[in-house]
């Protein structure tokens, strides 16, 4: 079996957290994790049901993304084309998935990452609509927020997403979410 991401390199058999069997590649320090091993291994977690809006934006690692992250890749099993999946951090990177026999590439630091999430137990959810939905709302709400406080400035920026929060909690805060937009209508 040869690497994905270089294709020259032999994967070498290793094991990756808590015996999970692994082909792993010497050069880019990524792993292959085969469907069986991999839901054999499920089988004996505990899996939480972390959600994209759960997940904090900053993450405490030292996280840089693998510079193979970007590139495509072939499964080595079945040699078709892997899907991927965003997982959207401050540094996002692509989990990669045979569409075929379902094995998963990892390139170097990204399983660290998943088990950090709490979504290695679970990466098949991250290939899921709804979970790629949601990361593309997060995605759009940061953006959002990071766009007002250039606008607004941090301190009045601050005050409006306060403000936000109050109304959203408030049995009655769509009557101030009206009022503000007639005042500025006028």
């Amino acid at each position: 079996m040869q690497c994905p991401k270089d294709r020259k390199t032999p994967l070498v058999p290793n094991t990756l957290t808590e015996h999970l069997p692994v082909q792993s590649c010497p050069d880019c320090k990524g792993t292959w994790i085969r469907s069986a091993d991999y839901e054999a291994w499920q089988a004996t977690q505990n899996s939480p049901d972390a959600l994209p809006h759960e997940l904090p934006a900053v993450l405490d690692v030292d996280f840089v993304q693998s510079p193979f992250d970007t590139k495509a890749a072939l499964c080595p099993e079945c040699n078709h084309y892997l899907a991927r999946a965003k997982v959207g951090l401050s540094t996002p990177f692509y989990v990669e998935r045979c569409p075929n026999c379902a094995g998963i590439w990892c390139d170097r630091g990204e399983w660290e990452i998943l088990e950090k999430l709490g979504l290695h137990t679970t990466i098949e959810r991250l290939f899921s609509s709804e979970w790629q939905a949601r990361v593309r709302e997060k995605a759009q709400a940061d953006q959002e927020r990071q766009a007002t406080i250039d606008k607004l400035g941090p301190e009045l920026a601050a005050k409006v997403f306060e403000l936000a929060e109050v109304l959203k909690q408030h049995p009655n805060g769509d009557f101030g979410v009206a009022y503000l937009m007639r005042r500025f209508e006028q």
